[in-house]
């Protein structure tokens, strides 16, 4: 459960505006429970009645008319009484995020949130207690679980959808190298936007063996097999590729500051001199101002850091400032930063080159 949009505008100094927020939860299980069913997808081709809908998902009947309405007021679908009887149909977003098969869906990420992370956040007050992750499952079970692997690759290509357009926009200097490297980029859909957009790059992605398959399906289904190569392996422990340009997005909050540090500088080793490493996560902010009156940005990286403590072993989101020290002391500079898109930051390390006494 990653969305704080239900508690903007709760006035948190009254009673019922603490009690919204309270509530917050139940609006993001009305949407969780519409992706888990289907419902976007079912009025794909246009708007259906309630009694259609609830034959249509195999519903009992009680409550949908009511869900069905949340959703409304949520934003989620529209409500058309035209001819005397009520039909739902999608509402603008929810037809370009949140129907399958659409190039901007999200539905991926939501689903995953509907089996992991919404149970594990039921559990926050005993991961603050003890400090242990407390989503259901291992993270290395699921690797082993090609079903359940191809859950969590959607999932990450729901995220590249989003990310890898702006990305392209927000680095200017993709004309002036030769070659790329994701660390920790899954099935490559990172690599072969950025590559397809660049056709000079060669592009190198590095994770796990399990993942091979998944990608060279990828990059079969996109005629790239031939520009954007995989290394199985594990980052922190496999010598990496060297690269003009190397990507870890998304991957650091996985891990301590101390492995963190870790990455970064052997990271270093792998941007051939004169080239760039650049890191984009959920990172938080270092001014203290922003937390009061309430910043969407603010707090929902705070969400997310909190989701790292509820499904990793020591991850969080960190600042800018911790990544910058890390960079710098691996080597690098100057380290700069500019926001990404609605939540992320993106840090660009760059690597002297040759003339810089390298």
């Amino acid at each position: 459960m990653t969305g704080s949009a239900a508690h903007v505008g709760a006035d948190t100094s009254t009673p019922a505006g603490i009690l919204r927020l309270a509530n917050a939860f139940c609006d993001a299980k009305a949407l969780l429970s519409a992706v888990e069913l289907g419902l976007f997808g079912t009025l794909r081709e246009g708007p259906l009645t309630c009694a259609e809908i609830t034959a249509a998902l195999s519903l009992q009947g009680r409550g949908v008319r009511d869900w069905l309405q949340l959703l409304v007021g949520l934003g989620l679908l529209e409500r058309d009484d035209r001819g005397g009887e009520e039909r739902y149909r999608n509402a603008p977003g929810a037809a370009r995020h949140l129907v399958p098969g659409g190039d901007a869906y999200v539905g991926g990420f939501l689903q995953r949130s509907n089996r992991n992370l919404y149970p594990a956040w039921g559990r926050l007050t005993e991961a603050l207690r003890t400090g242990k992750p407390q989503a259901e499952g291992d993270f290395w079970a699921m690797v082993g679980d090609p079903r359940t692997l191809r859950q969590f690759a959607d999932m990450m290509d729901a995220l590249t959808e989003v990310l890898g357009p702006q990305l392209l926009a927000a680095y200017d200097g993709w004309a002036s190298h030769r070659s790329l490297l994701d660390l920790g980029g899954c099935r490559g859909a990172l690599a072969a936007r950025i590559v397809a957009a660049h056709p000079h790059l060669e592009g190198h992605v590095v994770d796990l063996p399990q993942l091979e398959p998944l990608f060279d399906e990828k990059m079969a289904g996109l005629g790239l097999t031939d520009k954007v190569t995989f290394h199985p392996g594990d980052f922190f422990t496999d010598p990496l590729p060297q690269a003009d340009v190397v990507v870890l997005g998304h991957a650091l909050h996985d891990w301590s500051a101390e492995k963190r540090r870790l990455l970064v500088h052997k990271a270093f080793g792998s941007v051939r001199p004169g080239g760039v490493l650049l890191v984009y996560d959920r990172m938080l902010d270092e001014d203290p101002r922003h937390d009061a009156p309430y910043d969407p940005r603010y707090v929902e990286n705070l969400v997310i850091s909190l989701d790292m403590l509820l499904v990793t072993d020591g991850g969080s989101e960190y600042t800018v400032a911790e990544l910058r020290g890390h960079a710098e002391e691996a080597g690098f500079g100057p380290v700069t930063a500019r926001p990404l898109g609605d939540y992320d930051t993106l840090v660009v390390c760059r690597r002297p080159g040759p003339g810089a006494g390298e």
